[in-house]
């Protein structure tokens, strides 16, 4: 059992400050940090990878995600009297106290800080689409100036105390992710398929090929990468040995899967059936007209990222706070929290300004953090401490992903590099 310092530690670290989750609040954080951005760059990701192998590796994906999910939500309470709430808490148990911590925190913290980033320039680029929508004709504002305002409203509500805290904003961003994901399949779908419609791969060399084929790979790891936050979103749900926390959080996760499907295959599948290999690598651009729907699409983007961004957050402002306290003897205070939350925003929103390269970062971050935390090292966790039957079913799957998802991590961010070499030839800074 906790300590009394340690309890009063958790009764301030926003993830265990509030214990009082439902399942729909589950529901809220898991659809809010799964459908992403990632969304609109599906059917770009299709295009390199043509009709067979794109609707395999999207099914893939669906299917070994849940299941990676599943096991996450399943091992938060497998030690008796104990919950895991924190996936590294979760490595600590299955490698020990210091491996455990380095093999999950690096990975945790790339993903989150990495997110956050992509957030922010996405964020302000549909800023900018929506000013450049309602105004053609106008002055032109530079993207920086658009990331900055975005980041603003950061400075407010990260400031806010817990992840329930955020429940409002989250079930927000949740409703803004299905309803962009609908403009952005439906007006595709009325557009109907464009006369020069091609499904031949985009690059006409065999490398080309090769690297767009990689590049996918990652942009499709991203579009699933949601499982950095789910023991934290499982800490905040009540939990008694007769109803444990498995039973609620299961159910909005369920929820969440099937939402997931509803926003992705339709957007992936049409969007390429209606563009084919023309289609931009955010399928709002394509869909230049009407403007209204574009407007309303880019605003419930923004929102939606807003809402993301604090889902990615919270778990990072609690490892930095946690940190400042336990090694470095800080005493728990809104100074600290006001001190650490900001720099943390500034940073972020500083990165983003200074590199905004939106798709080649989707797939360098999807492929080098998102794979090993999403695919593979739940599996690998669960290998180590149910220590499955060899040559077992669950023994196989478990393999079967961690292969999977090695090759992933390995080819996703080759393809994303060249992108990003290719993209920062004409790329200027503060632009």
């Amino acid at each position: 059992m906790e300590t009394q310092p340690e309890k009063q530690l958790n009764d301030w670290l926003p993830i265990t400050k509030s214990r009082n989750a439902k399942w729909w609040y589950s529901a809220f954080h898991n659809i809010t940090a799964m459908v992403g951005a990632g969304v609109l760059g599906l059917p770009y990701a299709m295009a390199h990878l043509g009709w067979g192998p794109g609707v395999v590796i999207m099914l893939m994906s669906w299917v070994i995600t849940l299941y990676t999910l599943w096991q996450m939500v399943e091992m938060h309470e497998m030690v008796p009297g104990k919950r895991l709430d924190r996936y590294h808490e979760l490595g600590q148990e299955a490698f020990g106290p210091k491996l455990g911590l380095w093999v999950v925190v690096p990975q945790q913290l790339m993903v989150e800080v990495g997110v956050n980033i992509v957030y922010m320039v996405t964020g302000g680029k549909s800023l900018q689409k929506i000013y450049d929508t309602v105004c053609p004709n106008c002055h032109h504002i530079r993207t920086t100036f658009f990331i900055m305002i975005f980041g603003s409203i950061h400075f407010v509500l990260s400031q806010l105390p817990s992840f329930n805290s955020i429940t409002f904003i989250s079930f927000a961003a949740a409703v803004m992710s299905i309803s962009y994901s609908t403009i952005a399949w439906a007006a595709s779908l009325h557009k109907g398929v464009q006369p020069s419609v091609k499904y031949s791969p985009r690059s006409s060399s065999a490398s080309g090929q090769t690297f767009d084929f990689f590049t996918a790979l990652g942009e499709i790891a991203f579009a699933f990468a949601g499982h950095n936050v789910v023991l934290e979103i499982q800490a905040t749900i009540p939990s008694t040995p007769e109803k444990p926390s498995k039973k609620p959080m299961w159910l909005g996760v369920i929820v969440a899967y099937i939402v997931v499907a509803l926003c992705y295959f339709p957007v992936a599948f049409v969007g390429y059936w209606v563009f084919g290999n023309n289609v931009d690598d955010n399928i709002l651009i394509s869909l230049e007209k009407p403007a209204f729907l574009i407007i309303a699409a880019n605003a419930f983007v923004v929102i939606h990222v807003i809402g993301s961004y604090q889902v990615f957050a919270v778990p990072v402002f609690d490892m930095i706070e946690s940190f400042l306290v336990k090694q470095m003897h800080f005493k728990p205070s809104l100074k600290l929290r006001l001190t650490t939350r900001t720099s943390y925003v500034a940073l972020t929103m500083f990165i983003a300004m200074t590199f905004p390269f939106f798709g080649g970062l989707l797939s360098f971050f999807g492929g080098f953090a998102f794979a090993p935390t999403t695919y593979y090292l739940p599996c690998i966790i669960w290998l180590a401490i149910y220590k499955p039957k060899r040559f077992s079913l669950s023994w196989f799957t478990n393999w079967i992903c961690i292969i999977l998802g090695v090759l992933l991590m390995i080819l996703a961010p080759i393809g994303a590099l060249r992108q990003l070499i290719l993209q920062s030839k004409n790329f200027k800074f503060y632009s």
